[in-house]
């Protein structure tokens, strides 16, 4: 399990600059990042290297800031493989809410940014099926 950092902010221009400029000024280092809009506000959910000190960083720039635990979950980086890890959720009953991806420069593994209901039963699935879950430990690291 990662933790994820979630902003709500306005939807006009400017926002996701005011986010990435208080994180930058505390040498945070984004992982991830997923942006999702309504016509009245928007939702920038990122993983990033510390999620203590972002917070810490985010709120003093007077955003308003939540943390999730979602699943990391490491796959090769070649196609077709998100279906093993997204089919096991599936016929296991658990849905995913919402996900988003990011690669690194090494190109051998890409992540999986998963939001579902039961992050602990989900965990116990993908982790006896062999598939490796991230932990915050390593997403600090990458």
């Amino acid at each position: 399990m990662i933790k994820q950092i979630s902003i709500f902010a306005s939807n006009e221009p400017g926002q996701i600059i005011k986010v990435t400029d208080a994180l930058s000024s505390q040498g945070i280092d984004i992982r991830a990042m997923c942006v999702a809009d309504t016509q009245d506000f928007g939702i920038i959910r990122l993983i990033v290297s510390d999620t203590r000190k972002a917070k810490e960083a985010l709120s003093s720039h007077k955003c308003v800031v939540s943390t999730t635990d979602v699943l990391g979950v490491k796959i090769p980086d070649k196609t077709g493989a998100t279906k093993k890890p997204l089919e096991l959720l599936a016929n296991n009953g658990i849905n995913i809410d919402y996900m988003y991806a990011f690669i690194t420069v090494s190109k051998e593994f890409a992540y999986l940014v998963l939001r579902v209901q039961d992050t602990e039963n989900a965990e116990k699935i993908l982790a006896q099926a062999g598939i490796e879950l991230l932990t915050q430990e390593e997403v600090e690291n990458l």
